[in-house]
């Protein structure tokens, strides 16, 4: 095997293993790494555009904002940066992080931008890597329970109001 097949066994998640961890579904998980490309994508575009002005907070937040693109692609799609060596031990290691530990690492890197440099840039262009922090806060709040167990806990709450309010009837005179 070559040394980037290697690489690229290295940094590919177990899908088992990964899924089993964070409770991430197969679609969702790529639904993130794809949110995270585009994010990437227009951090880039915008934060090249920001740099173009005289003012110093522009050129700053625009620097941020190249920073934040470098990040999310190596985090998020590491074949992008396959010529940095060390590209696939960064995605291995943000692939351990759990979801909401993503997520406020993503919102966090994409507010700081906004806050130096209130634009329309700055805004438009961290709006798709905030929404890949969203994903990520969403899927750490697990899954959605059936509707089997919440009738079960409705009908005991409703059984238990019944027996208080008969038990309170029953202690009363009349």
């Amino acid at each position: 095997m070559s040394s980037q097949d290697e690489q690229f066994q290295a940094a590919a998640p177990e899908p088992e293993a990964s899924s089993a961890e964070d409770g991430m579904t197969w679609w969702y998980r790529w639904l993130c790494r794809i949110a995270g490309v585009l994010g990437g994508l227009s951090c880039a575009f915008a934060g090249l555009w920001n740099c173009v002005t005289i003012n110093p907070l522009n050129i700053a937040a625009g620097v941020w904002m190249m920073l934040n693109a470098f990040v999310l692609f190596l985090c998020e799609a590491p074949f992008c940066c396959q010529f940095i060596e060390f590209a696939n031990a960064v995605s291995a290691k943000a692939d351990k992080l759990r979801p909401w530990q993503k997520a406020a690492f993503y919102c966090g890197m994409a507010v700081f931008p906004v806050v130096l440099s209130l634009t329309l840039t700055t805004l438009f262009g961290n709006a798709i890597a905030f929404a890949t922090g969203v994903l990520y806060g969403l899927s750490a709040l697990g899954k959605k329970g059936d509707a089997i167990s919440y009738a079960r806990i409705h009908q005991q709450q409703k059984q238990m109001d019944e027996e208080k309010l008969t038990g309170t009837l029953e202690g009363q005179p009349l």
